[in-house]
């Protein structure tokens, strides 16, 4: 098992379940609502064990995953969820060696997840207009040691992006269907879009825009997450829960030719359900064997 080295971050669990994320630094010390623990004390050890304060309190010593790492990202503003970015990386088929488009870098939460996912192969470049908002990812990103997969650009993206045949593409911007021609430019033919909008007079917009560019599977979708207390004696949900975050928006940018892509989805389901009822269940999945 790897021993925790000067600079490794490190997650710590309290028993009342308060967290706490550290940068290890020799001869530095934690300083909590529980006591003291010198970073001398992880150095040259392993996680995932109890680690004890000056006053004897224990705290669990943890690797800290990218949704700890995201949720205490440095920002200037709102980032994505961790909810919404998991499933953004699913629905733009994200992984090592894609090359993936982004705009509205933000404070670089989903630049970090979109590395994390192509890396060491892929590349991400990301473009945003404001330059103090590029600084702040720029430190966000370096500091998750991920800089050397995304390539950052400070443009309005009104002028296209540099990119061409990429794999995907995803805009966090107020306005993102006044870009989809510069995405159809830089994304693959039948290639991944998706983007976030908070309310759903953008959704609108954006639907008659991909619609009448000639964006294909289109989607729309909002994931809520409810969590629970985890006690056994009185499991229920928490008392507050954060009700909206986005809508997000998913399609297949333009194919060659005059092929329609099909709607995915609920109501893509919909429509199988009401297909199979008349079909021959017989043929099976339409999975590879």
């Amino acid at each position: 098992m790897a021993e925790a080295q000067p600079g490794d971050l490190v997650l710590l669990l309290s028993s009342d379940g308060k967290r706490f994320m550290l940068r290890l630094t020799p001869g530095e010390a934690l300083h909590t609502h529980r006591g003291v623990i010198p970073h001398d004390a992880l150095l040259g050890t392993p996680l995932g064990r109890t680690v004890h304060t000056h006053l004897g309190q224990p705290f669990l010593a943890l690797e800290p995953s990218l949704h700890d790492l995201l949720i205490r990202l440095r920002r200037a503003g709102q980032i994505m969820y961790p909810k919404d970015i998991g499933y953004t990386l699913l629905k733009l088929n994200a992984g090592r060696g894609k090359r993936i488009v982004e705009a509205g870098t933000g404070s670089g939460a989903m630049a970090i997840a979109l590395a994390h996912s192509v890396c060491p192969t892929g590349r991400i470049y990301s473009y945003e207009a404001r330059e103090d908002m590029l600084n702040l990812a720029r430190k966000n990103i370096e500091g998750h040691g991920l800089l050397p997969y995304v390539e950052l650009t400070q443009r309005d993206i009104h002028e296209g992006f540099d990119q061409t045949d990429v794999d995907a593409c995803f805009l966090d911007v107020r306005e993102p269907w006044e870009y989809l021609e510069q995405v159809r430019a830089a994304v693959k033919p039948g290639g991944f879009f998706g983007t976030l909008v908070p309310t759903t007079n953008q959704i609108v917009d954006t639907l008659v825009g991909l619609q009448r560019i000639g964006f294909g599977a289109i989607e729309v979708e909002e994931l809520l997450l409810r969590p629970y207390k985890p006690v056994p004696g009185r499991l229920r949900p928490v008392d507050r829960m954060v009700a909206h975050t986005a809508y997000l928006i998913f399609a297949r940018t333009p194919t060659v030719g005059e092929a329609v892509l099909p709607a995915e989805g609920p109501a893509a389901a919909e429509a199988e359900r009401d297909e199979g009822a008349d079909s021959d269940s017989s043929e099976g999945s339409g999975l590879p064997e």
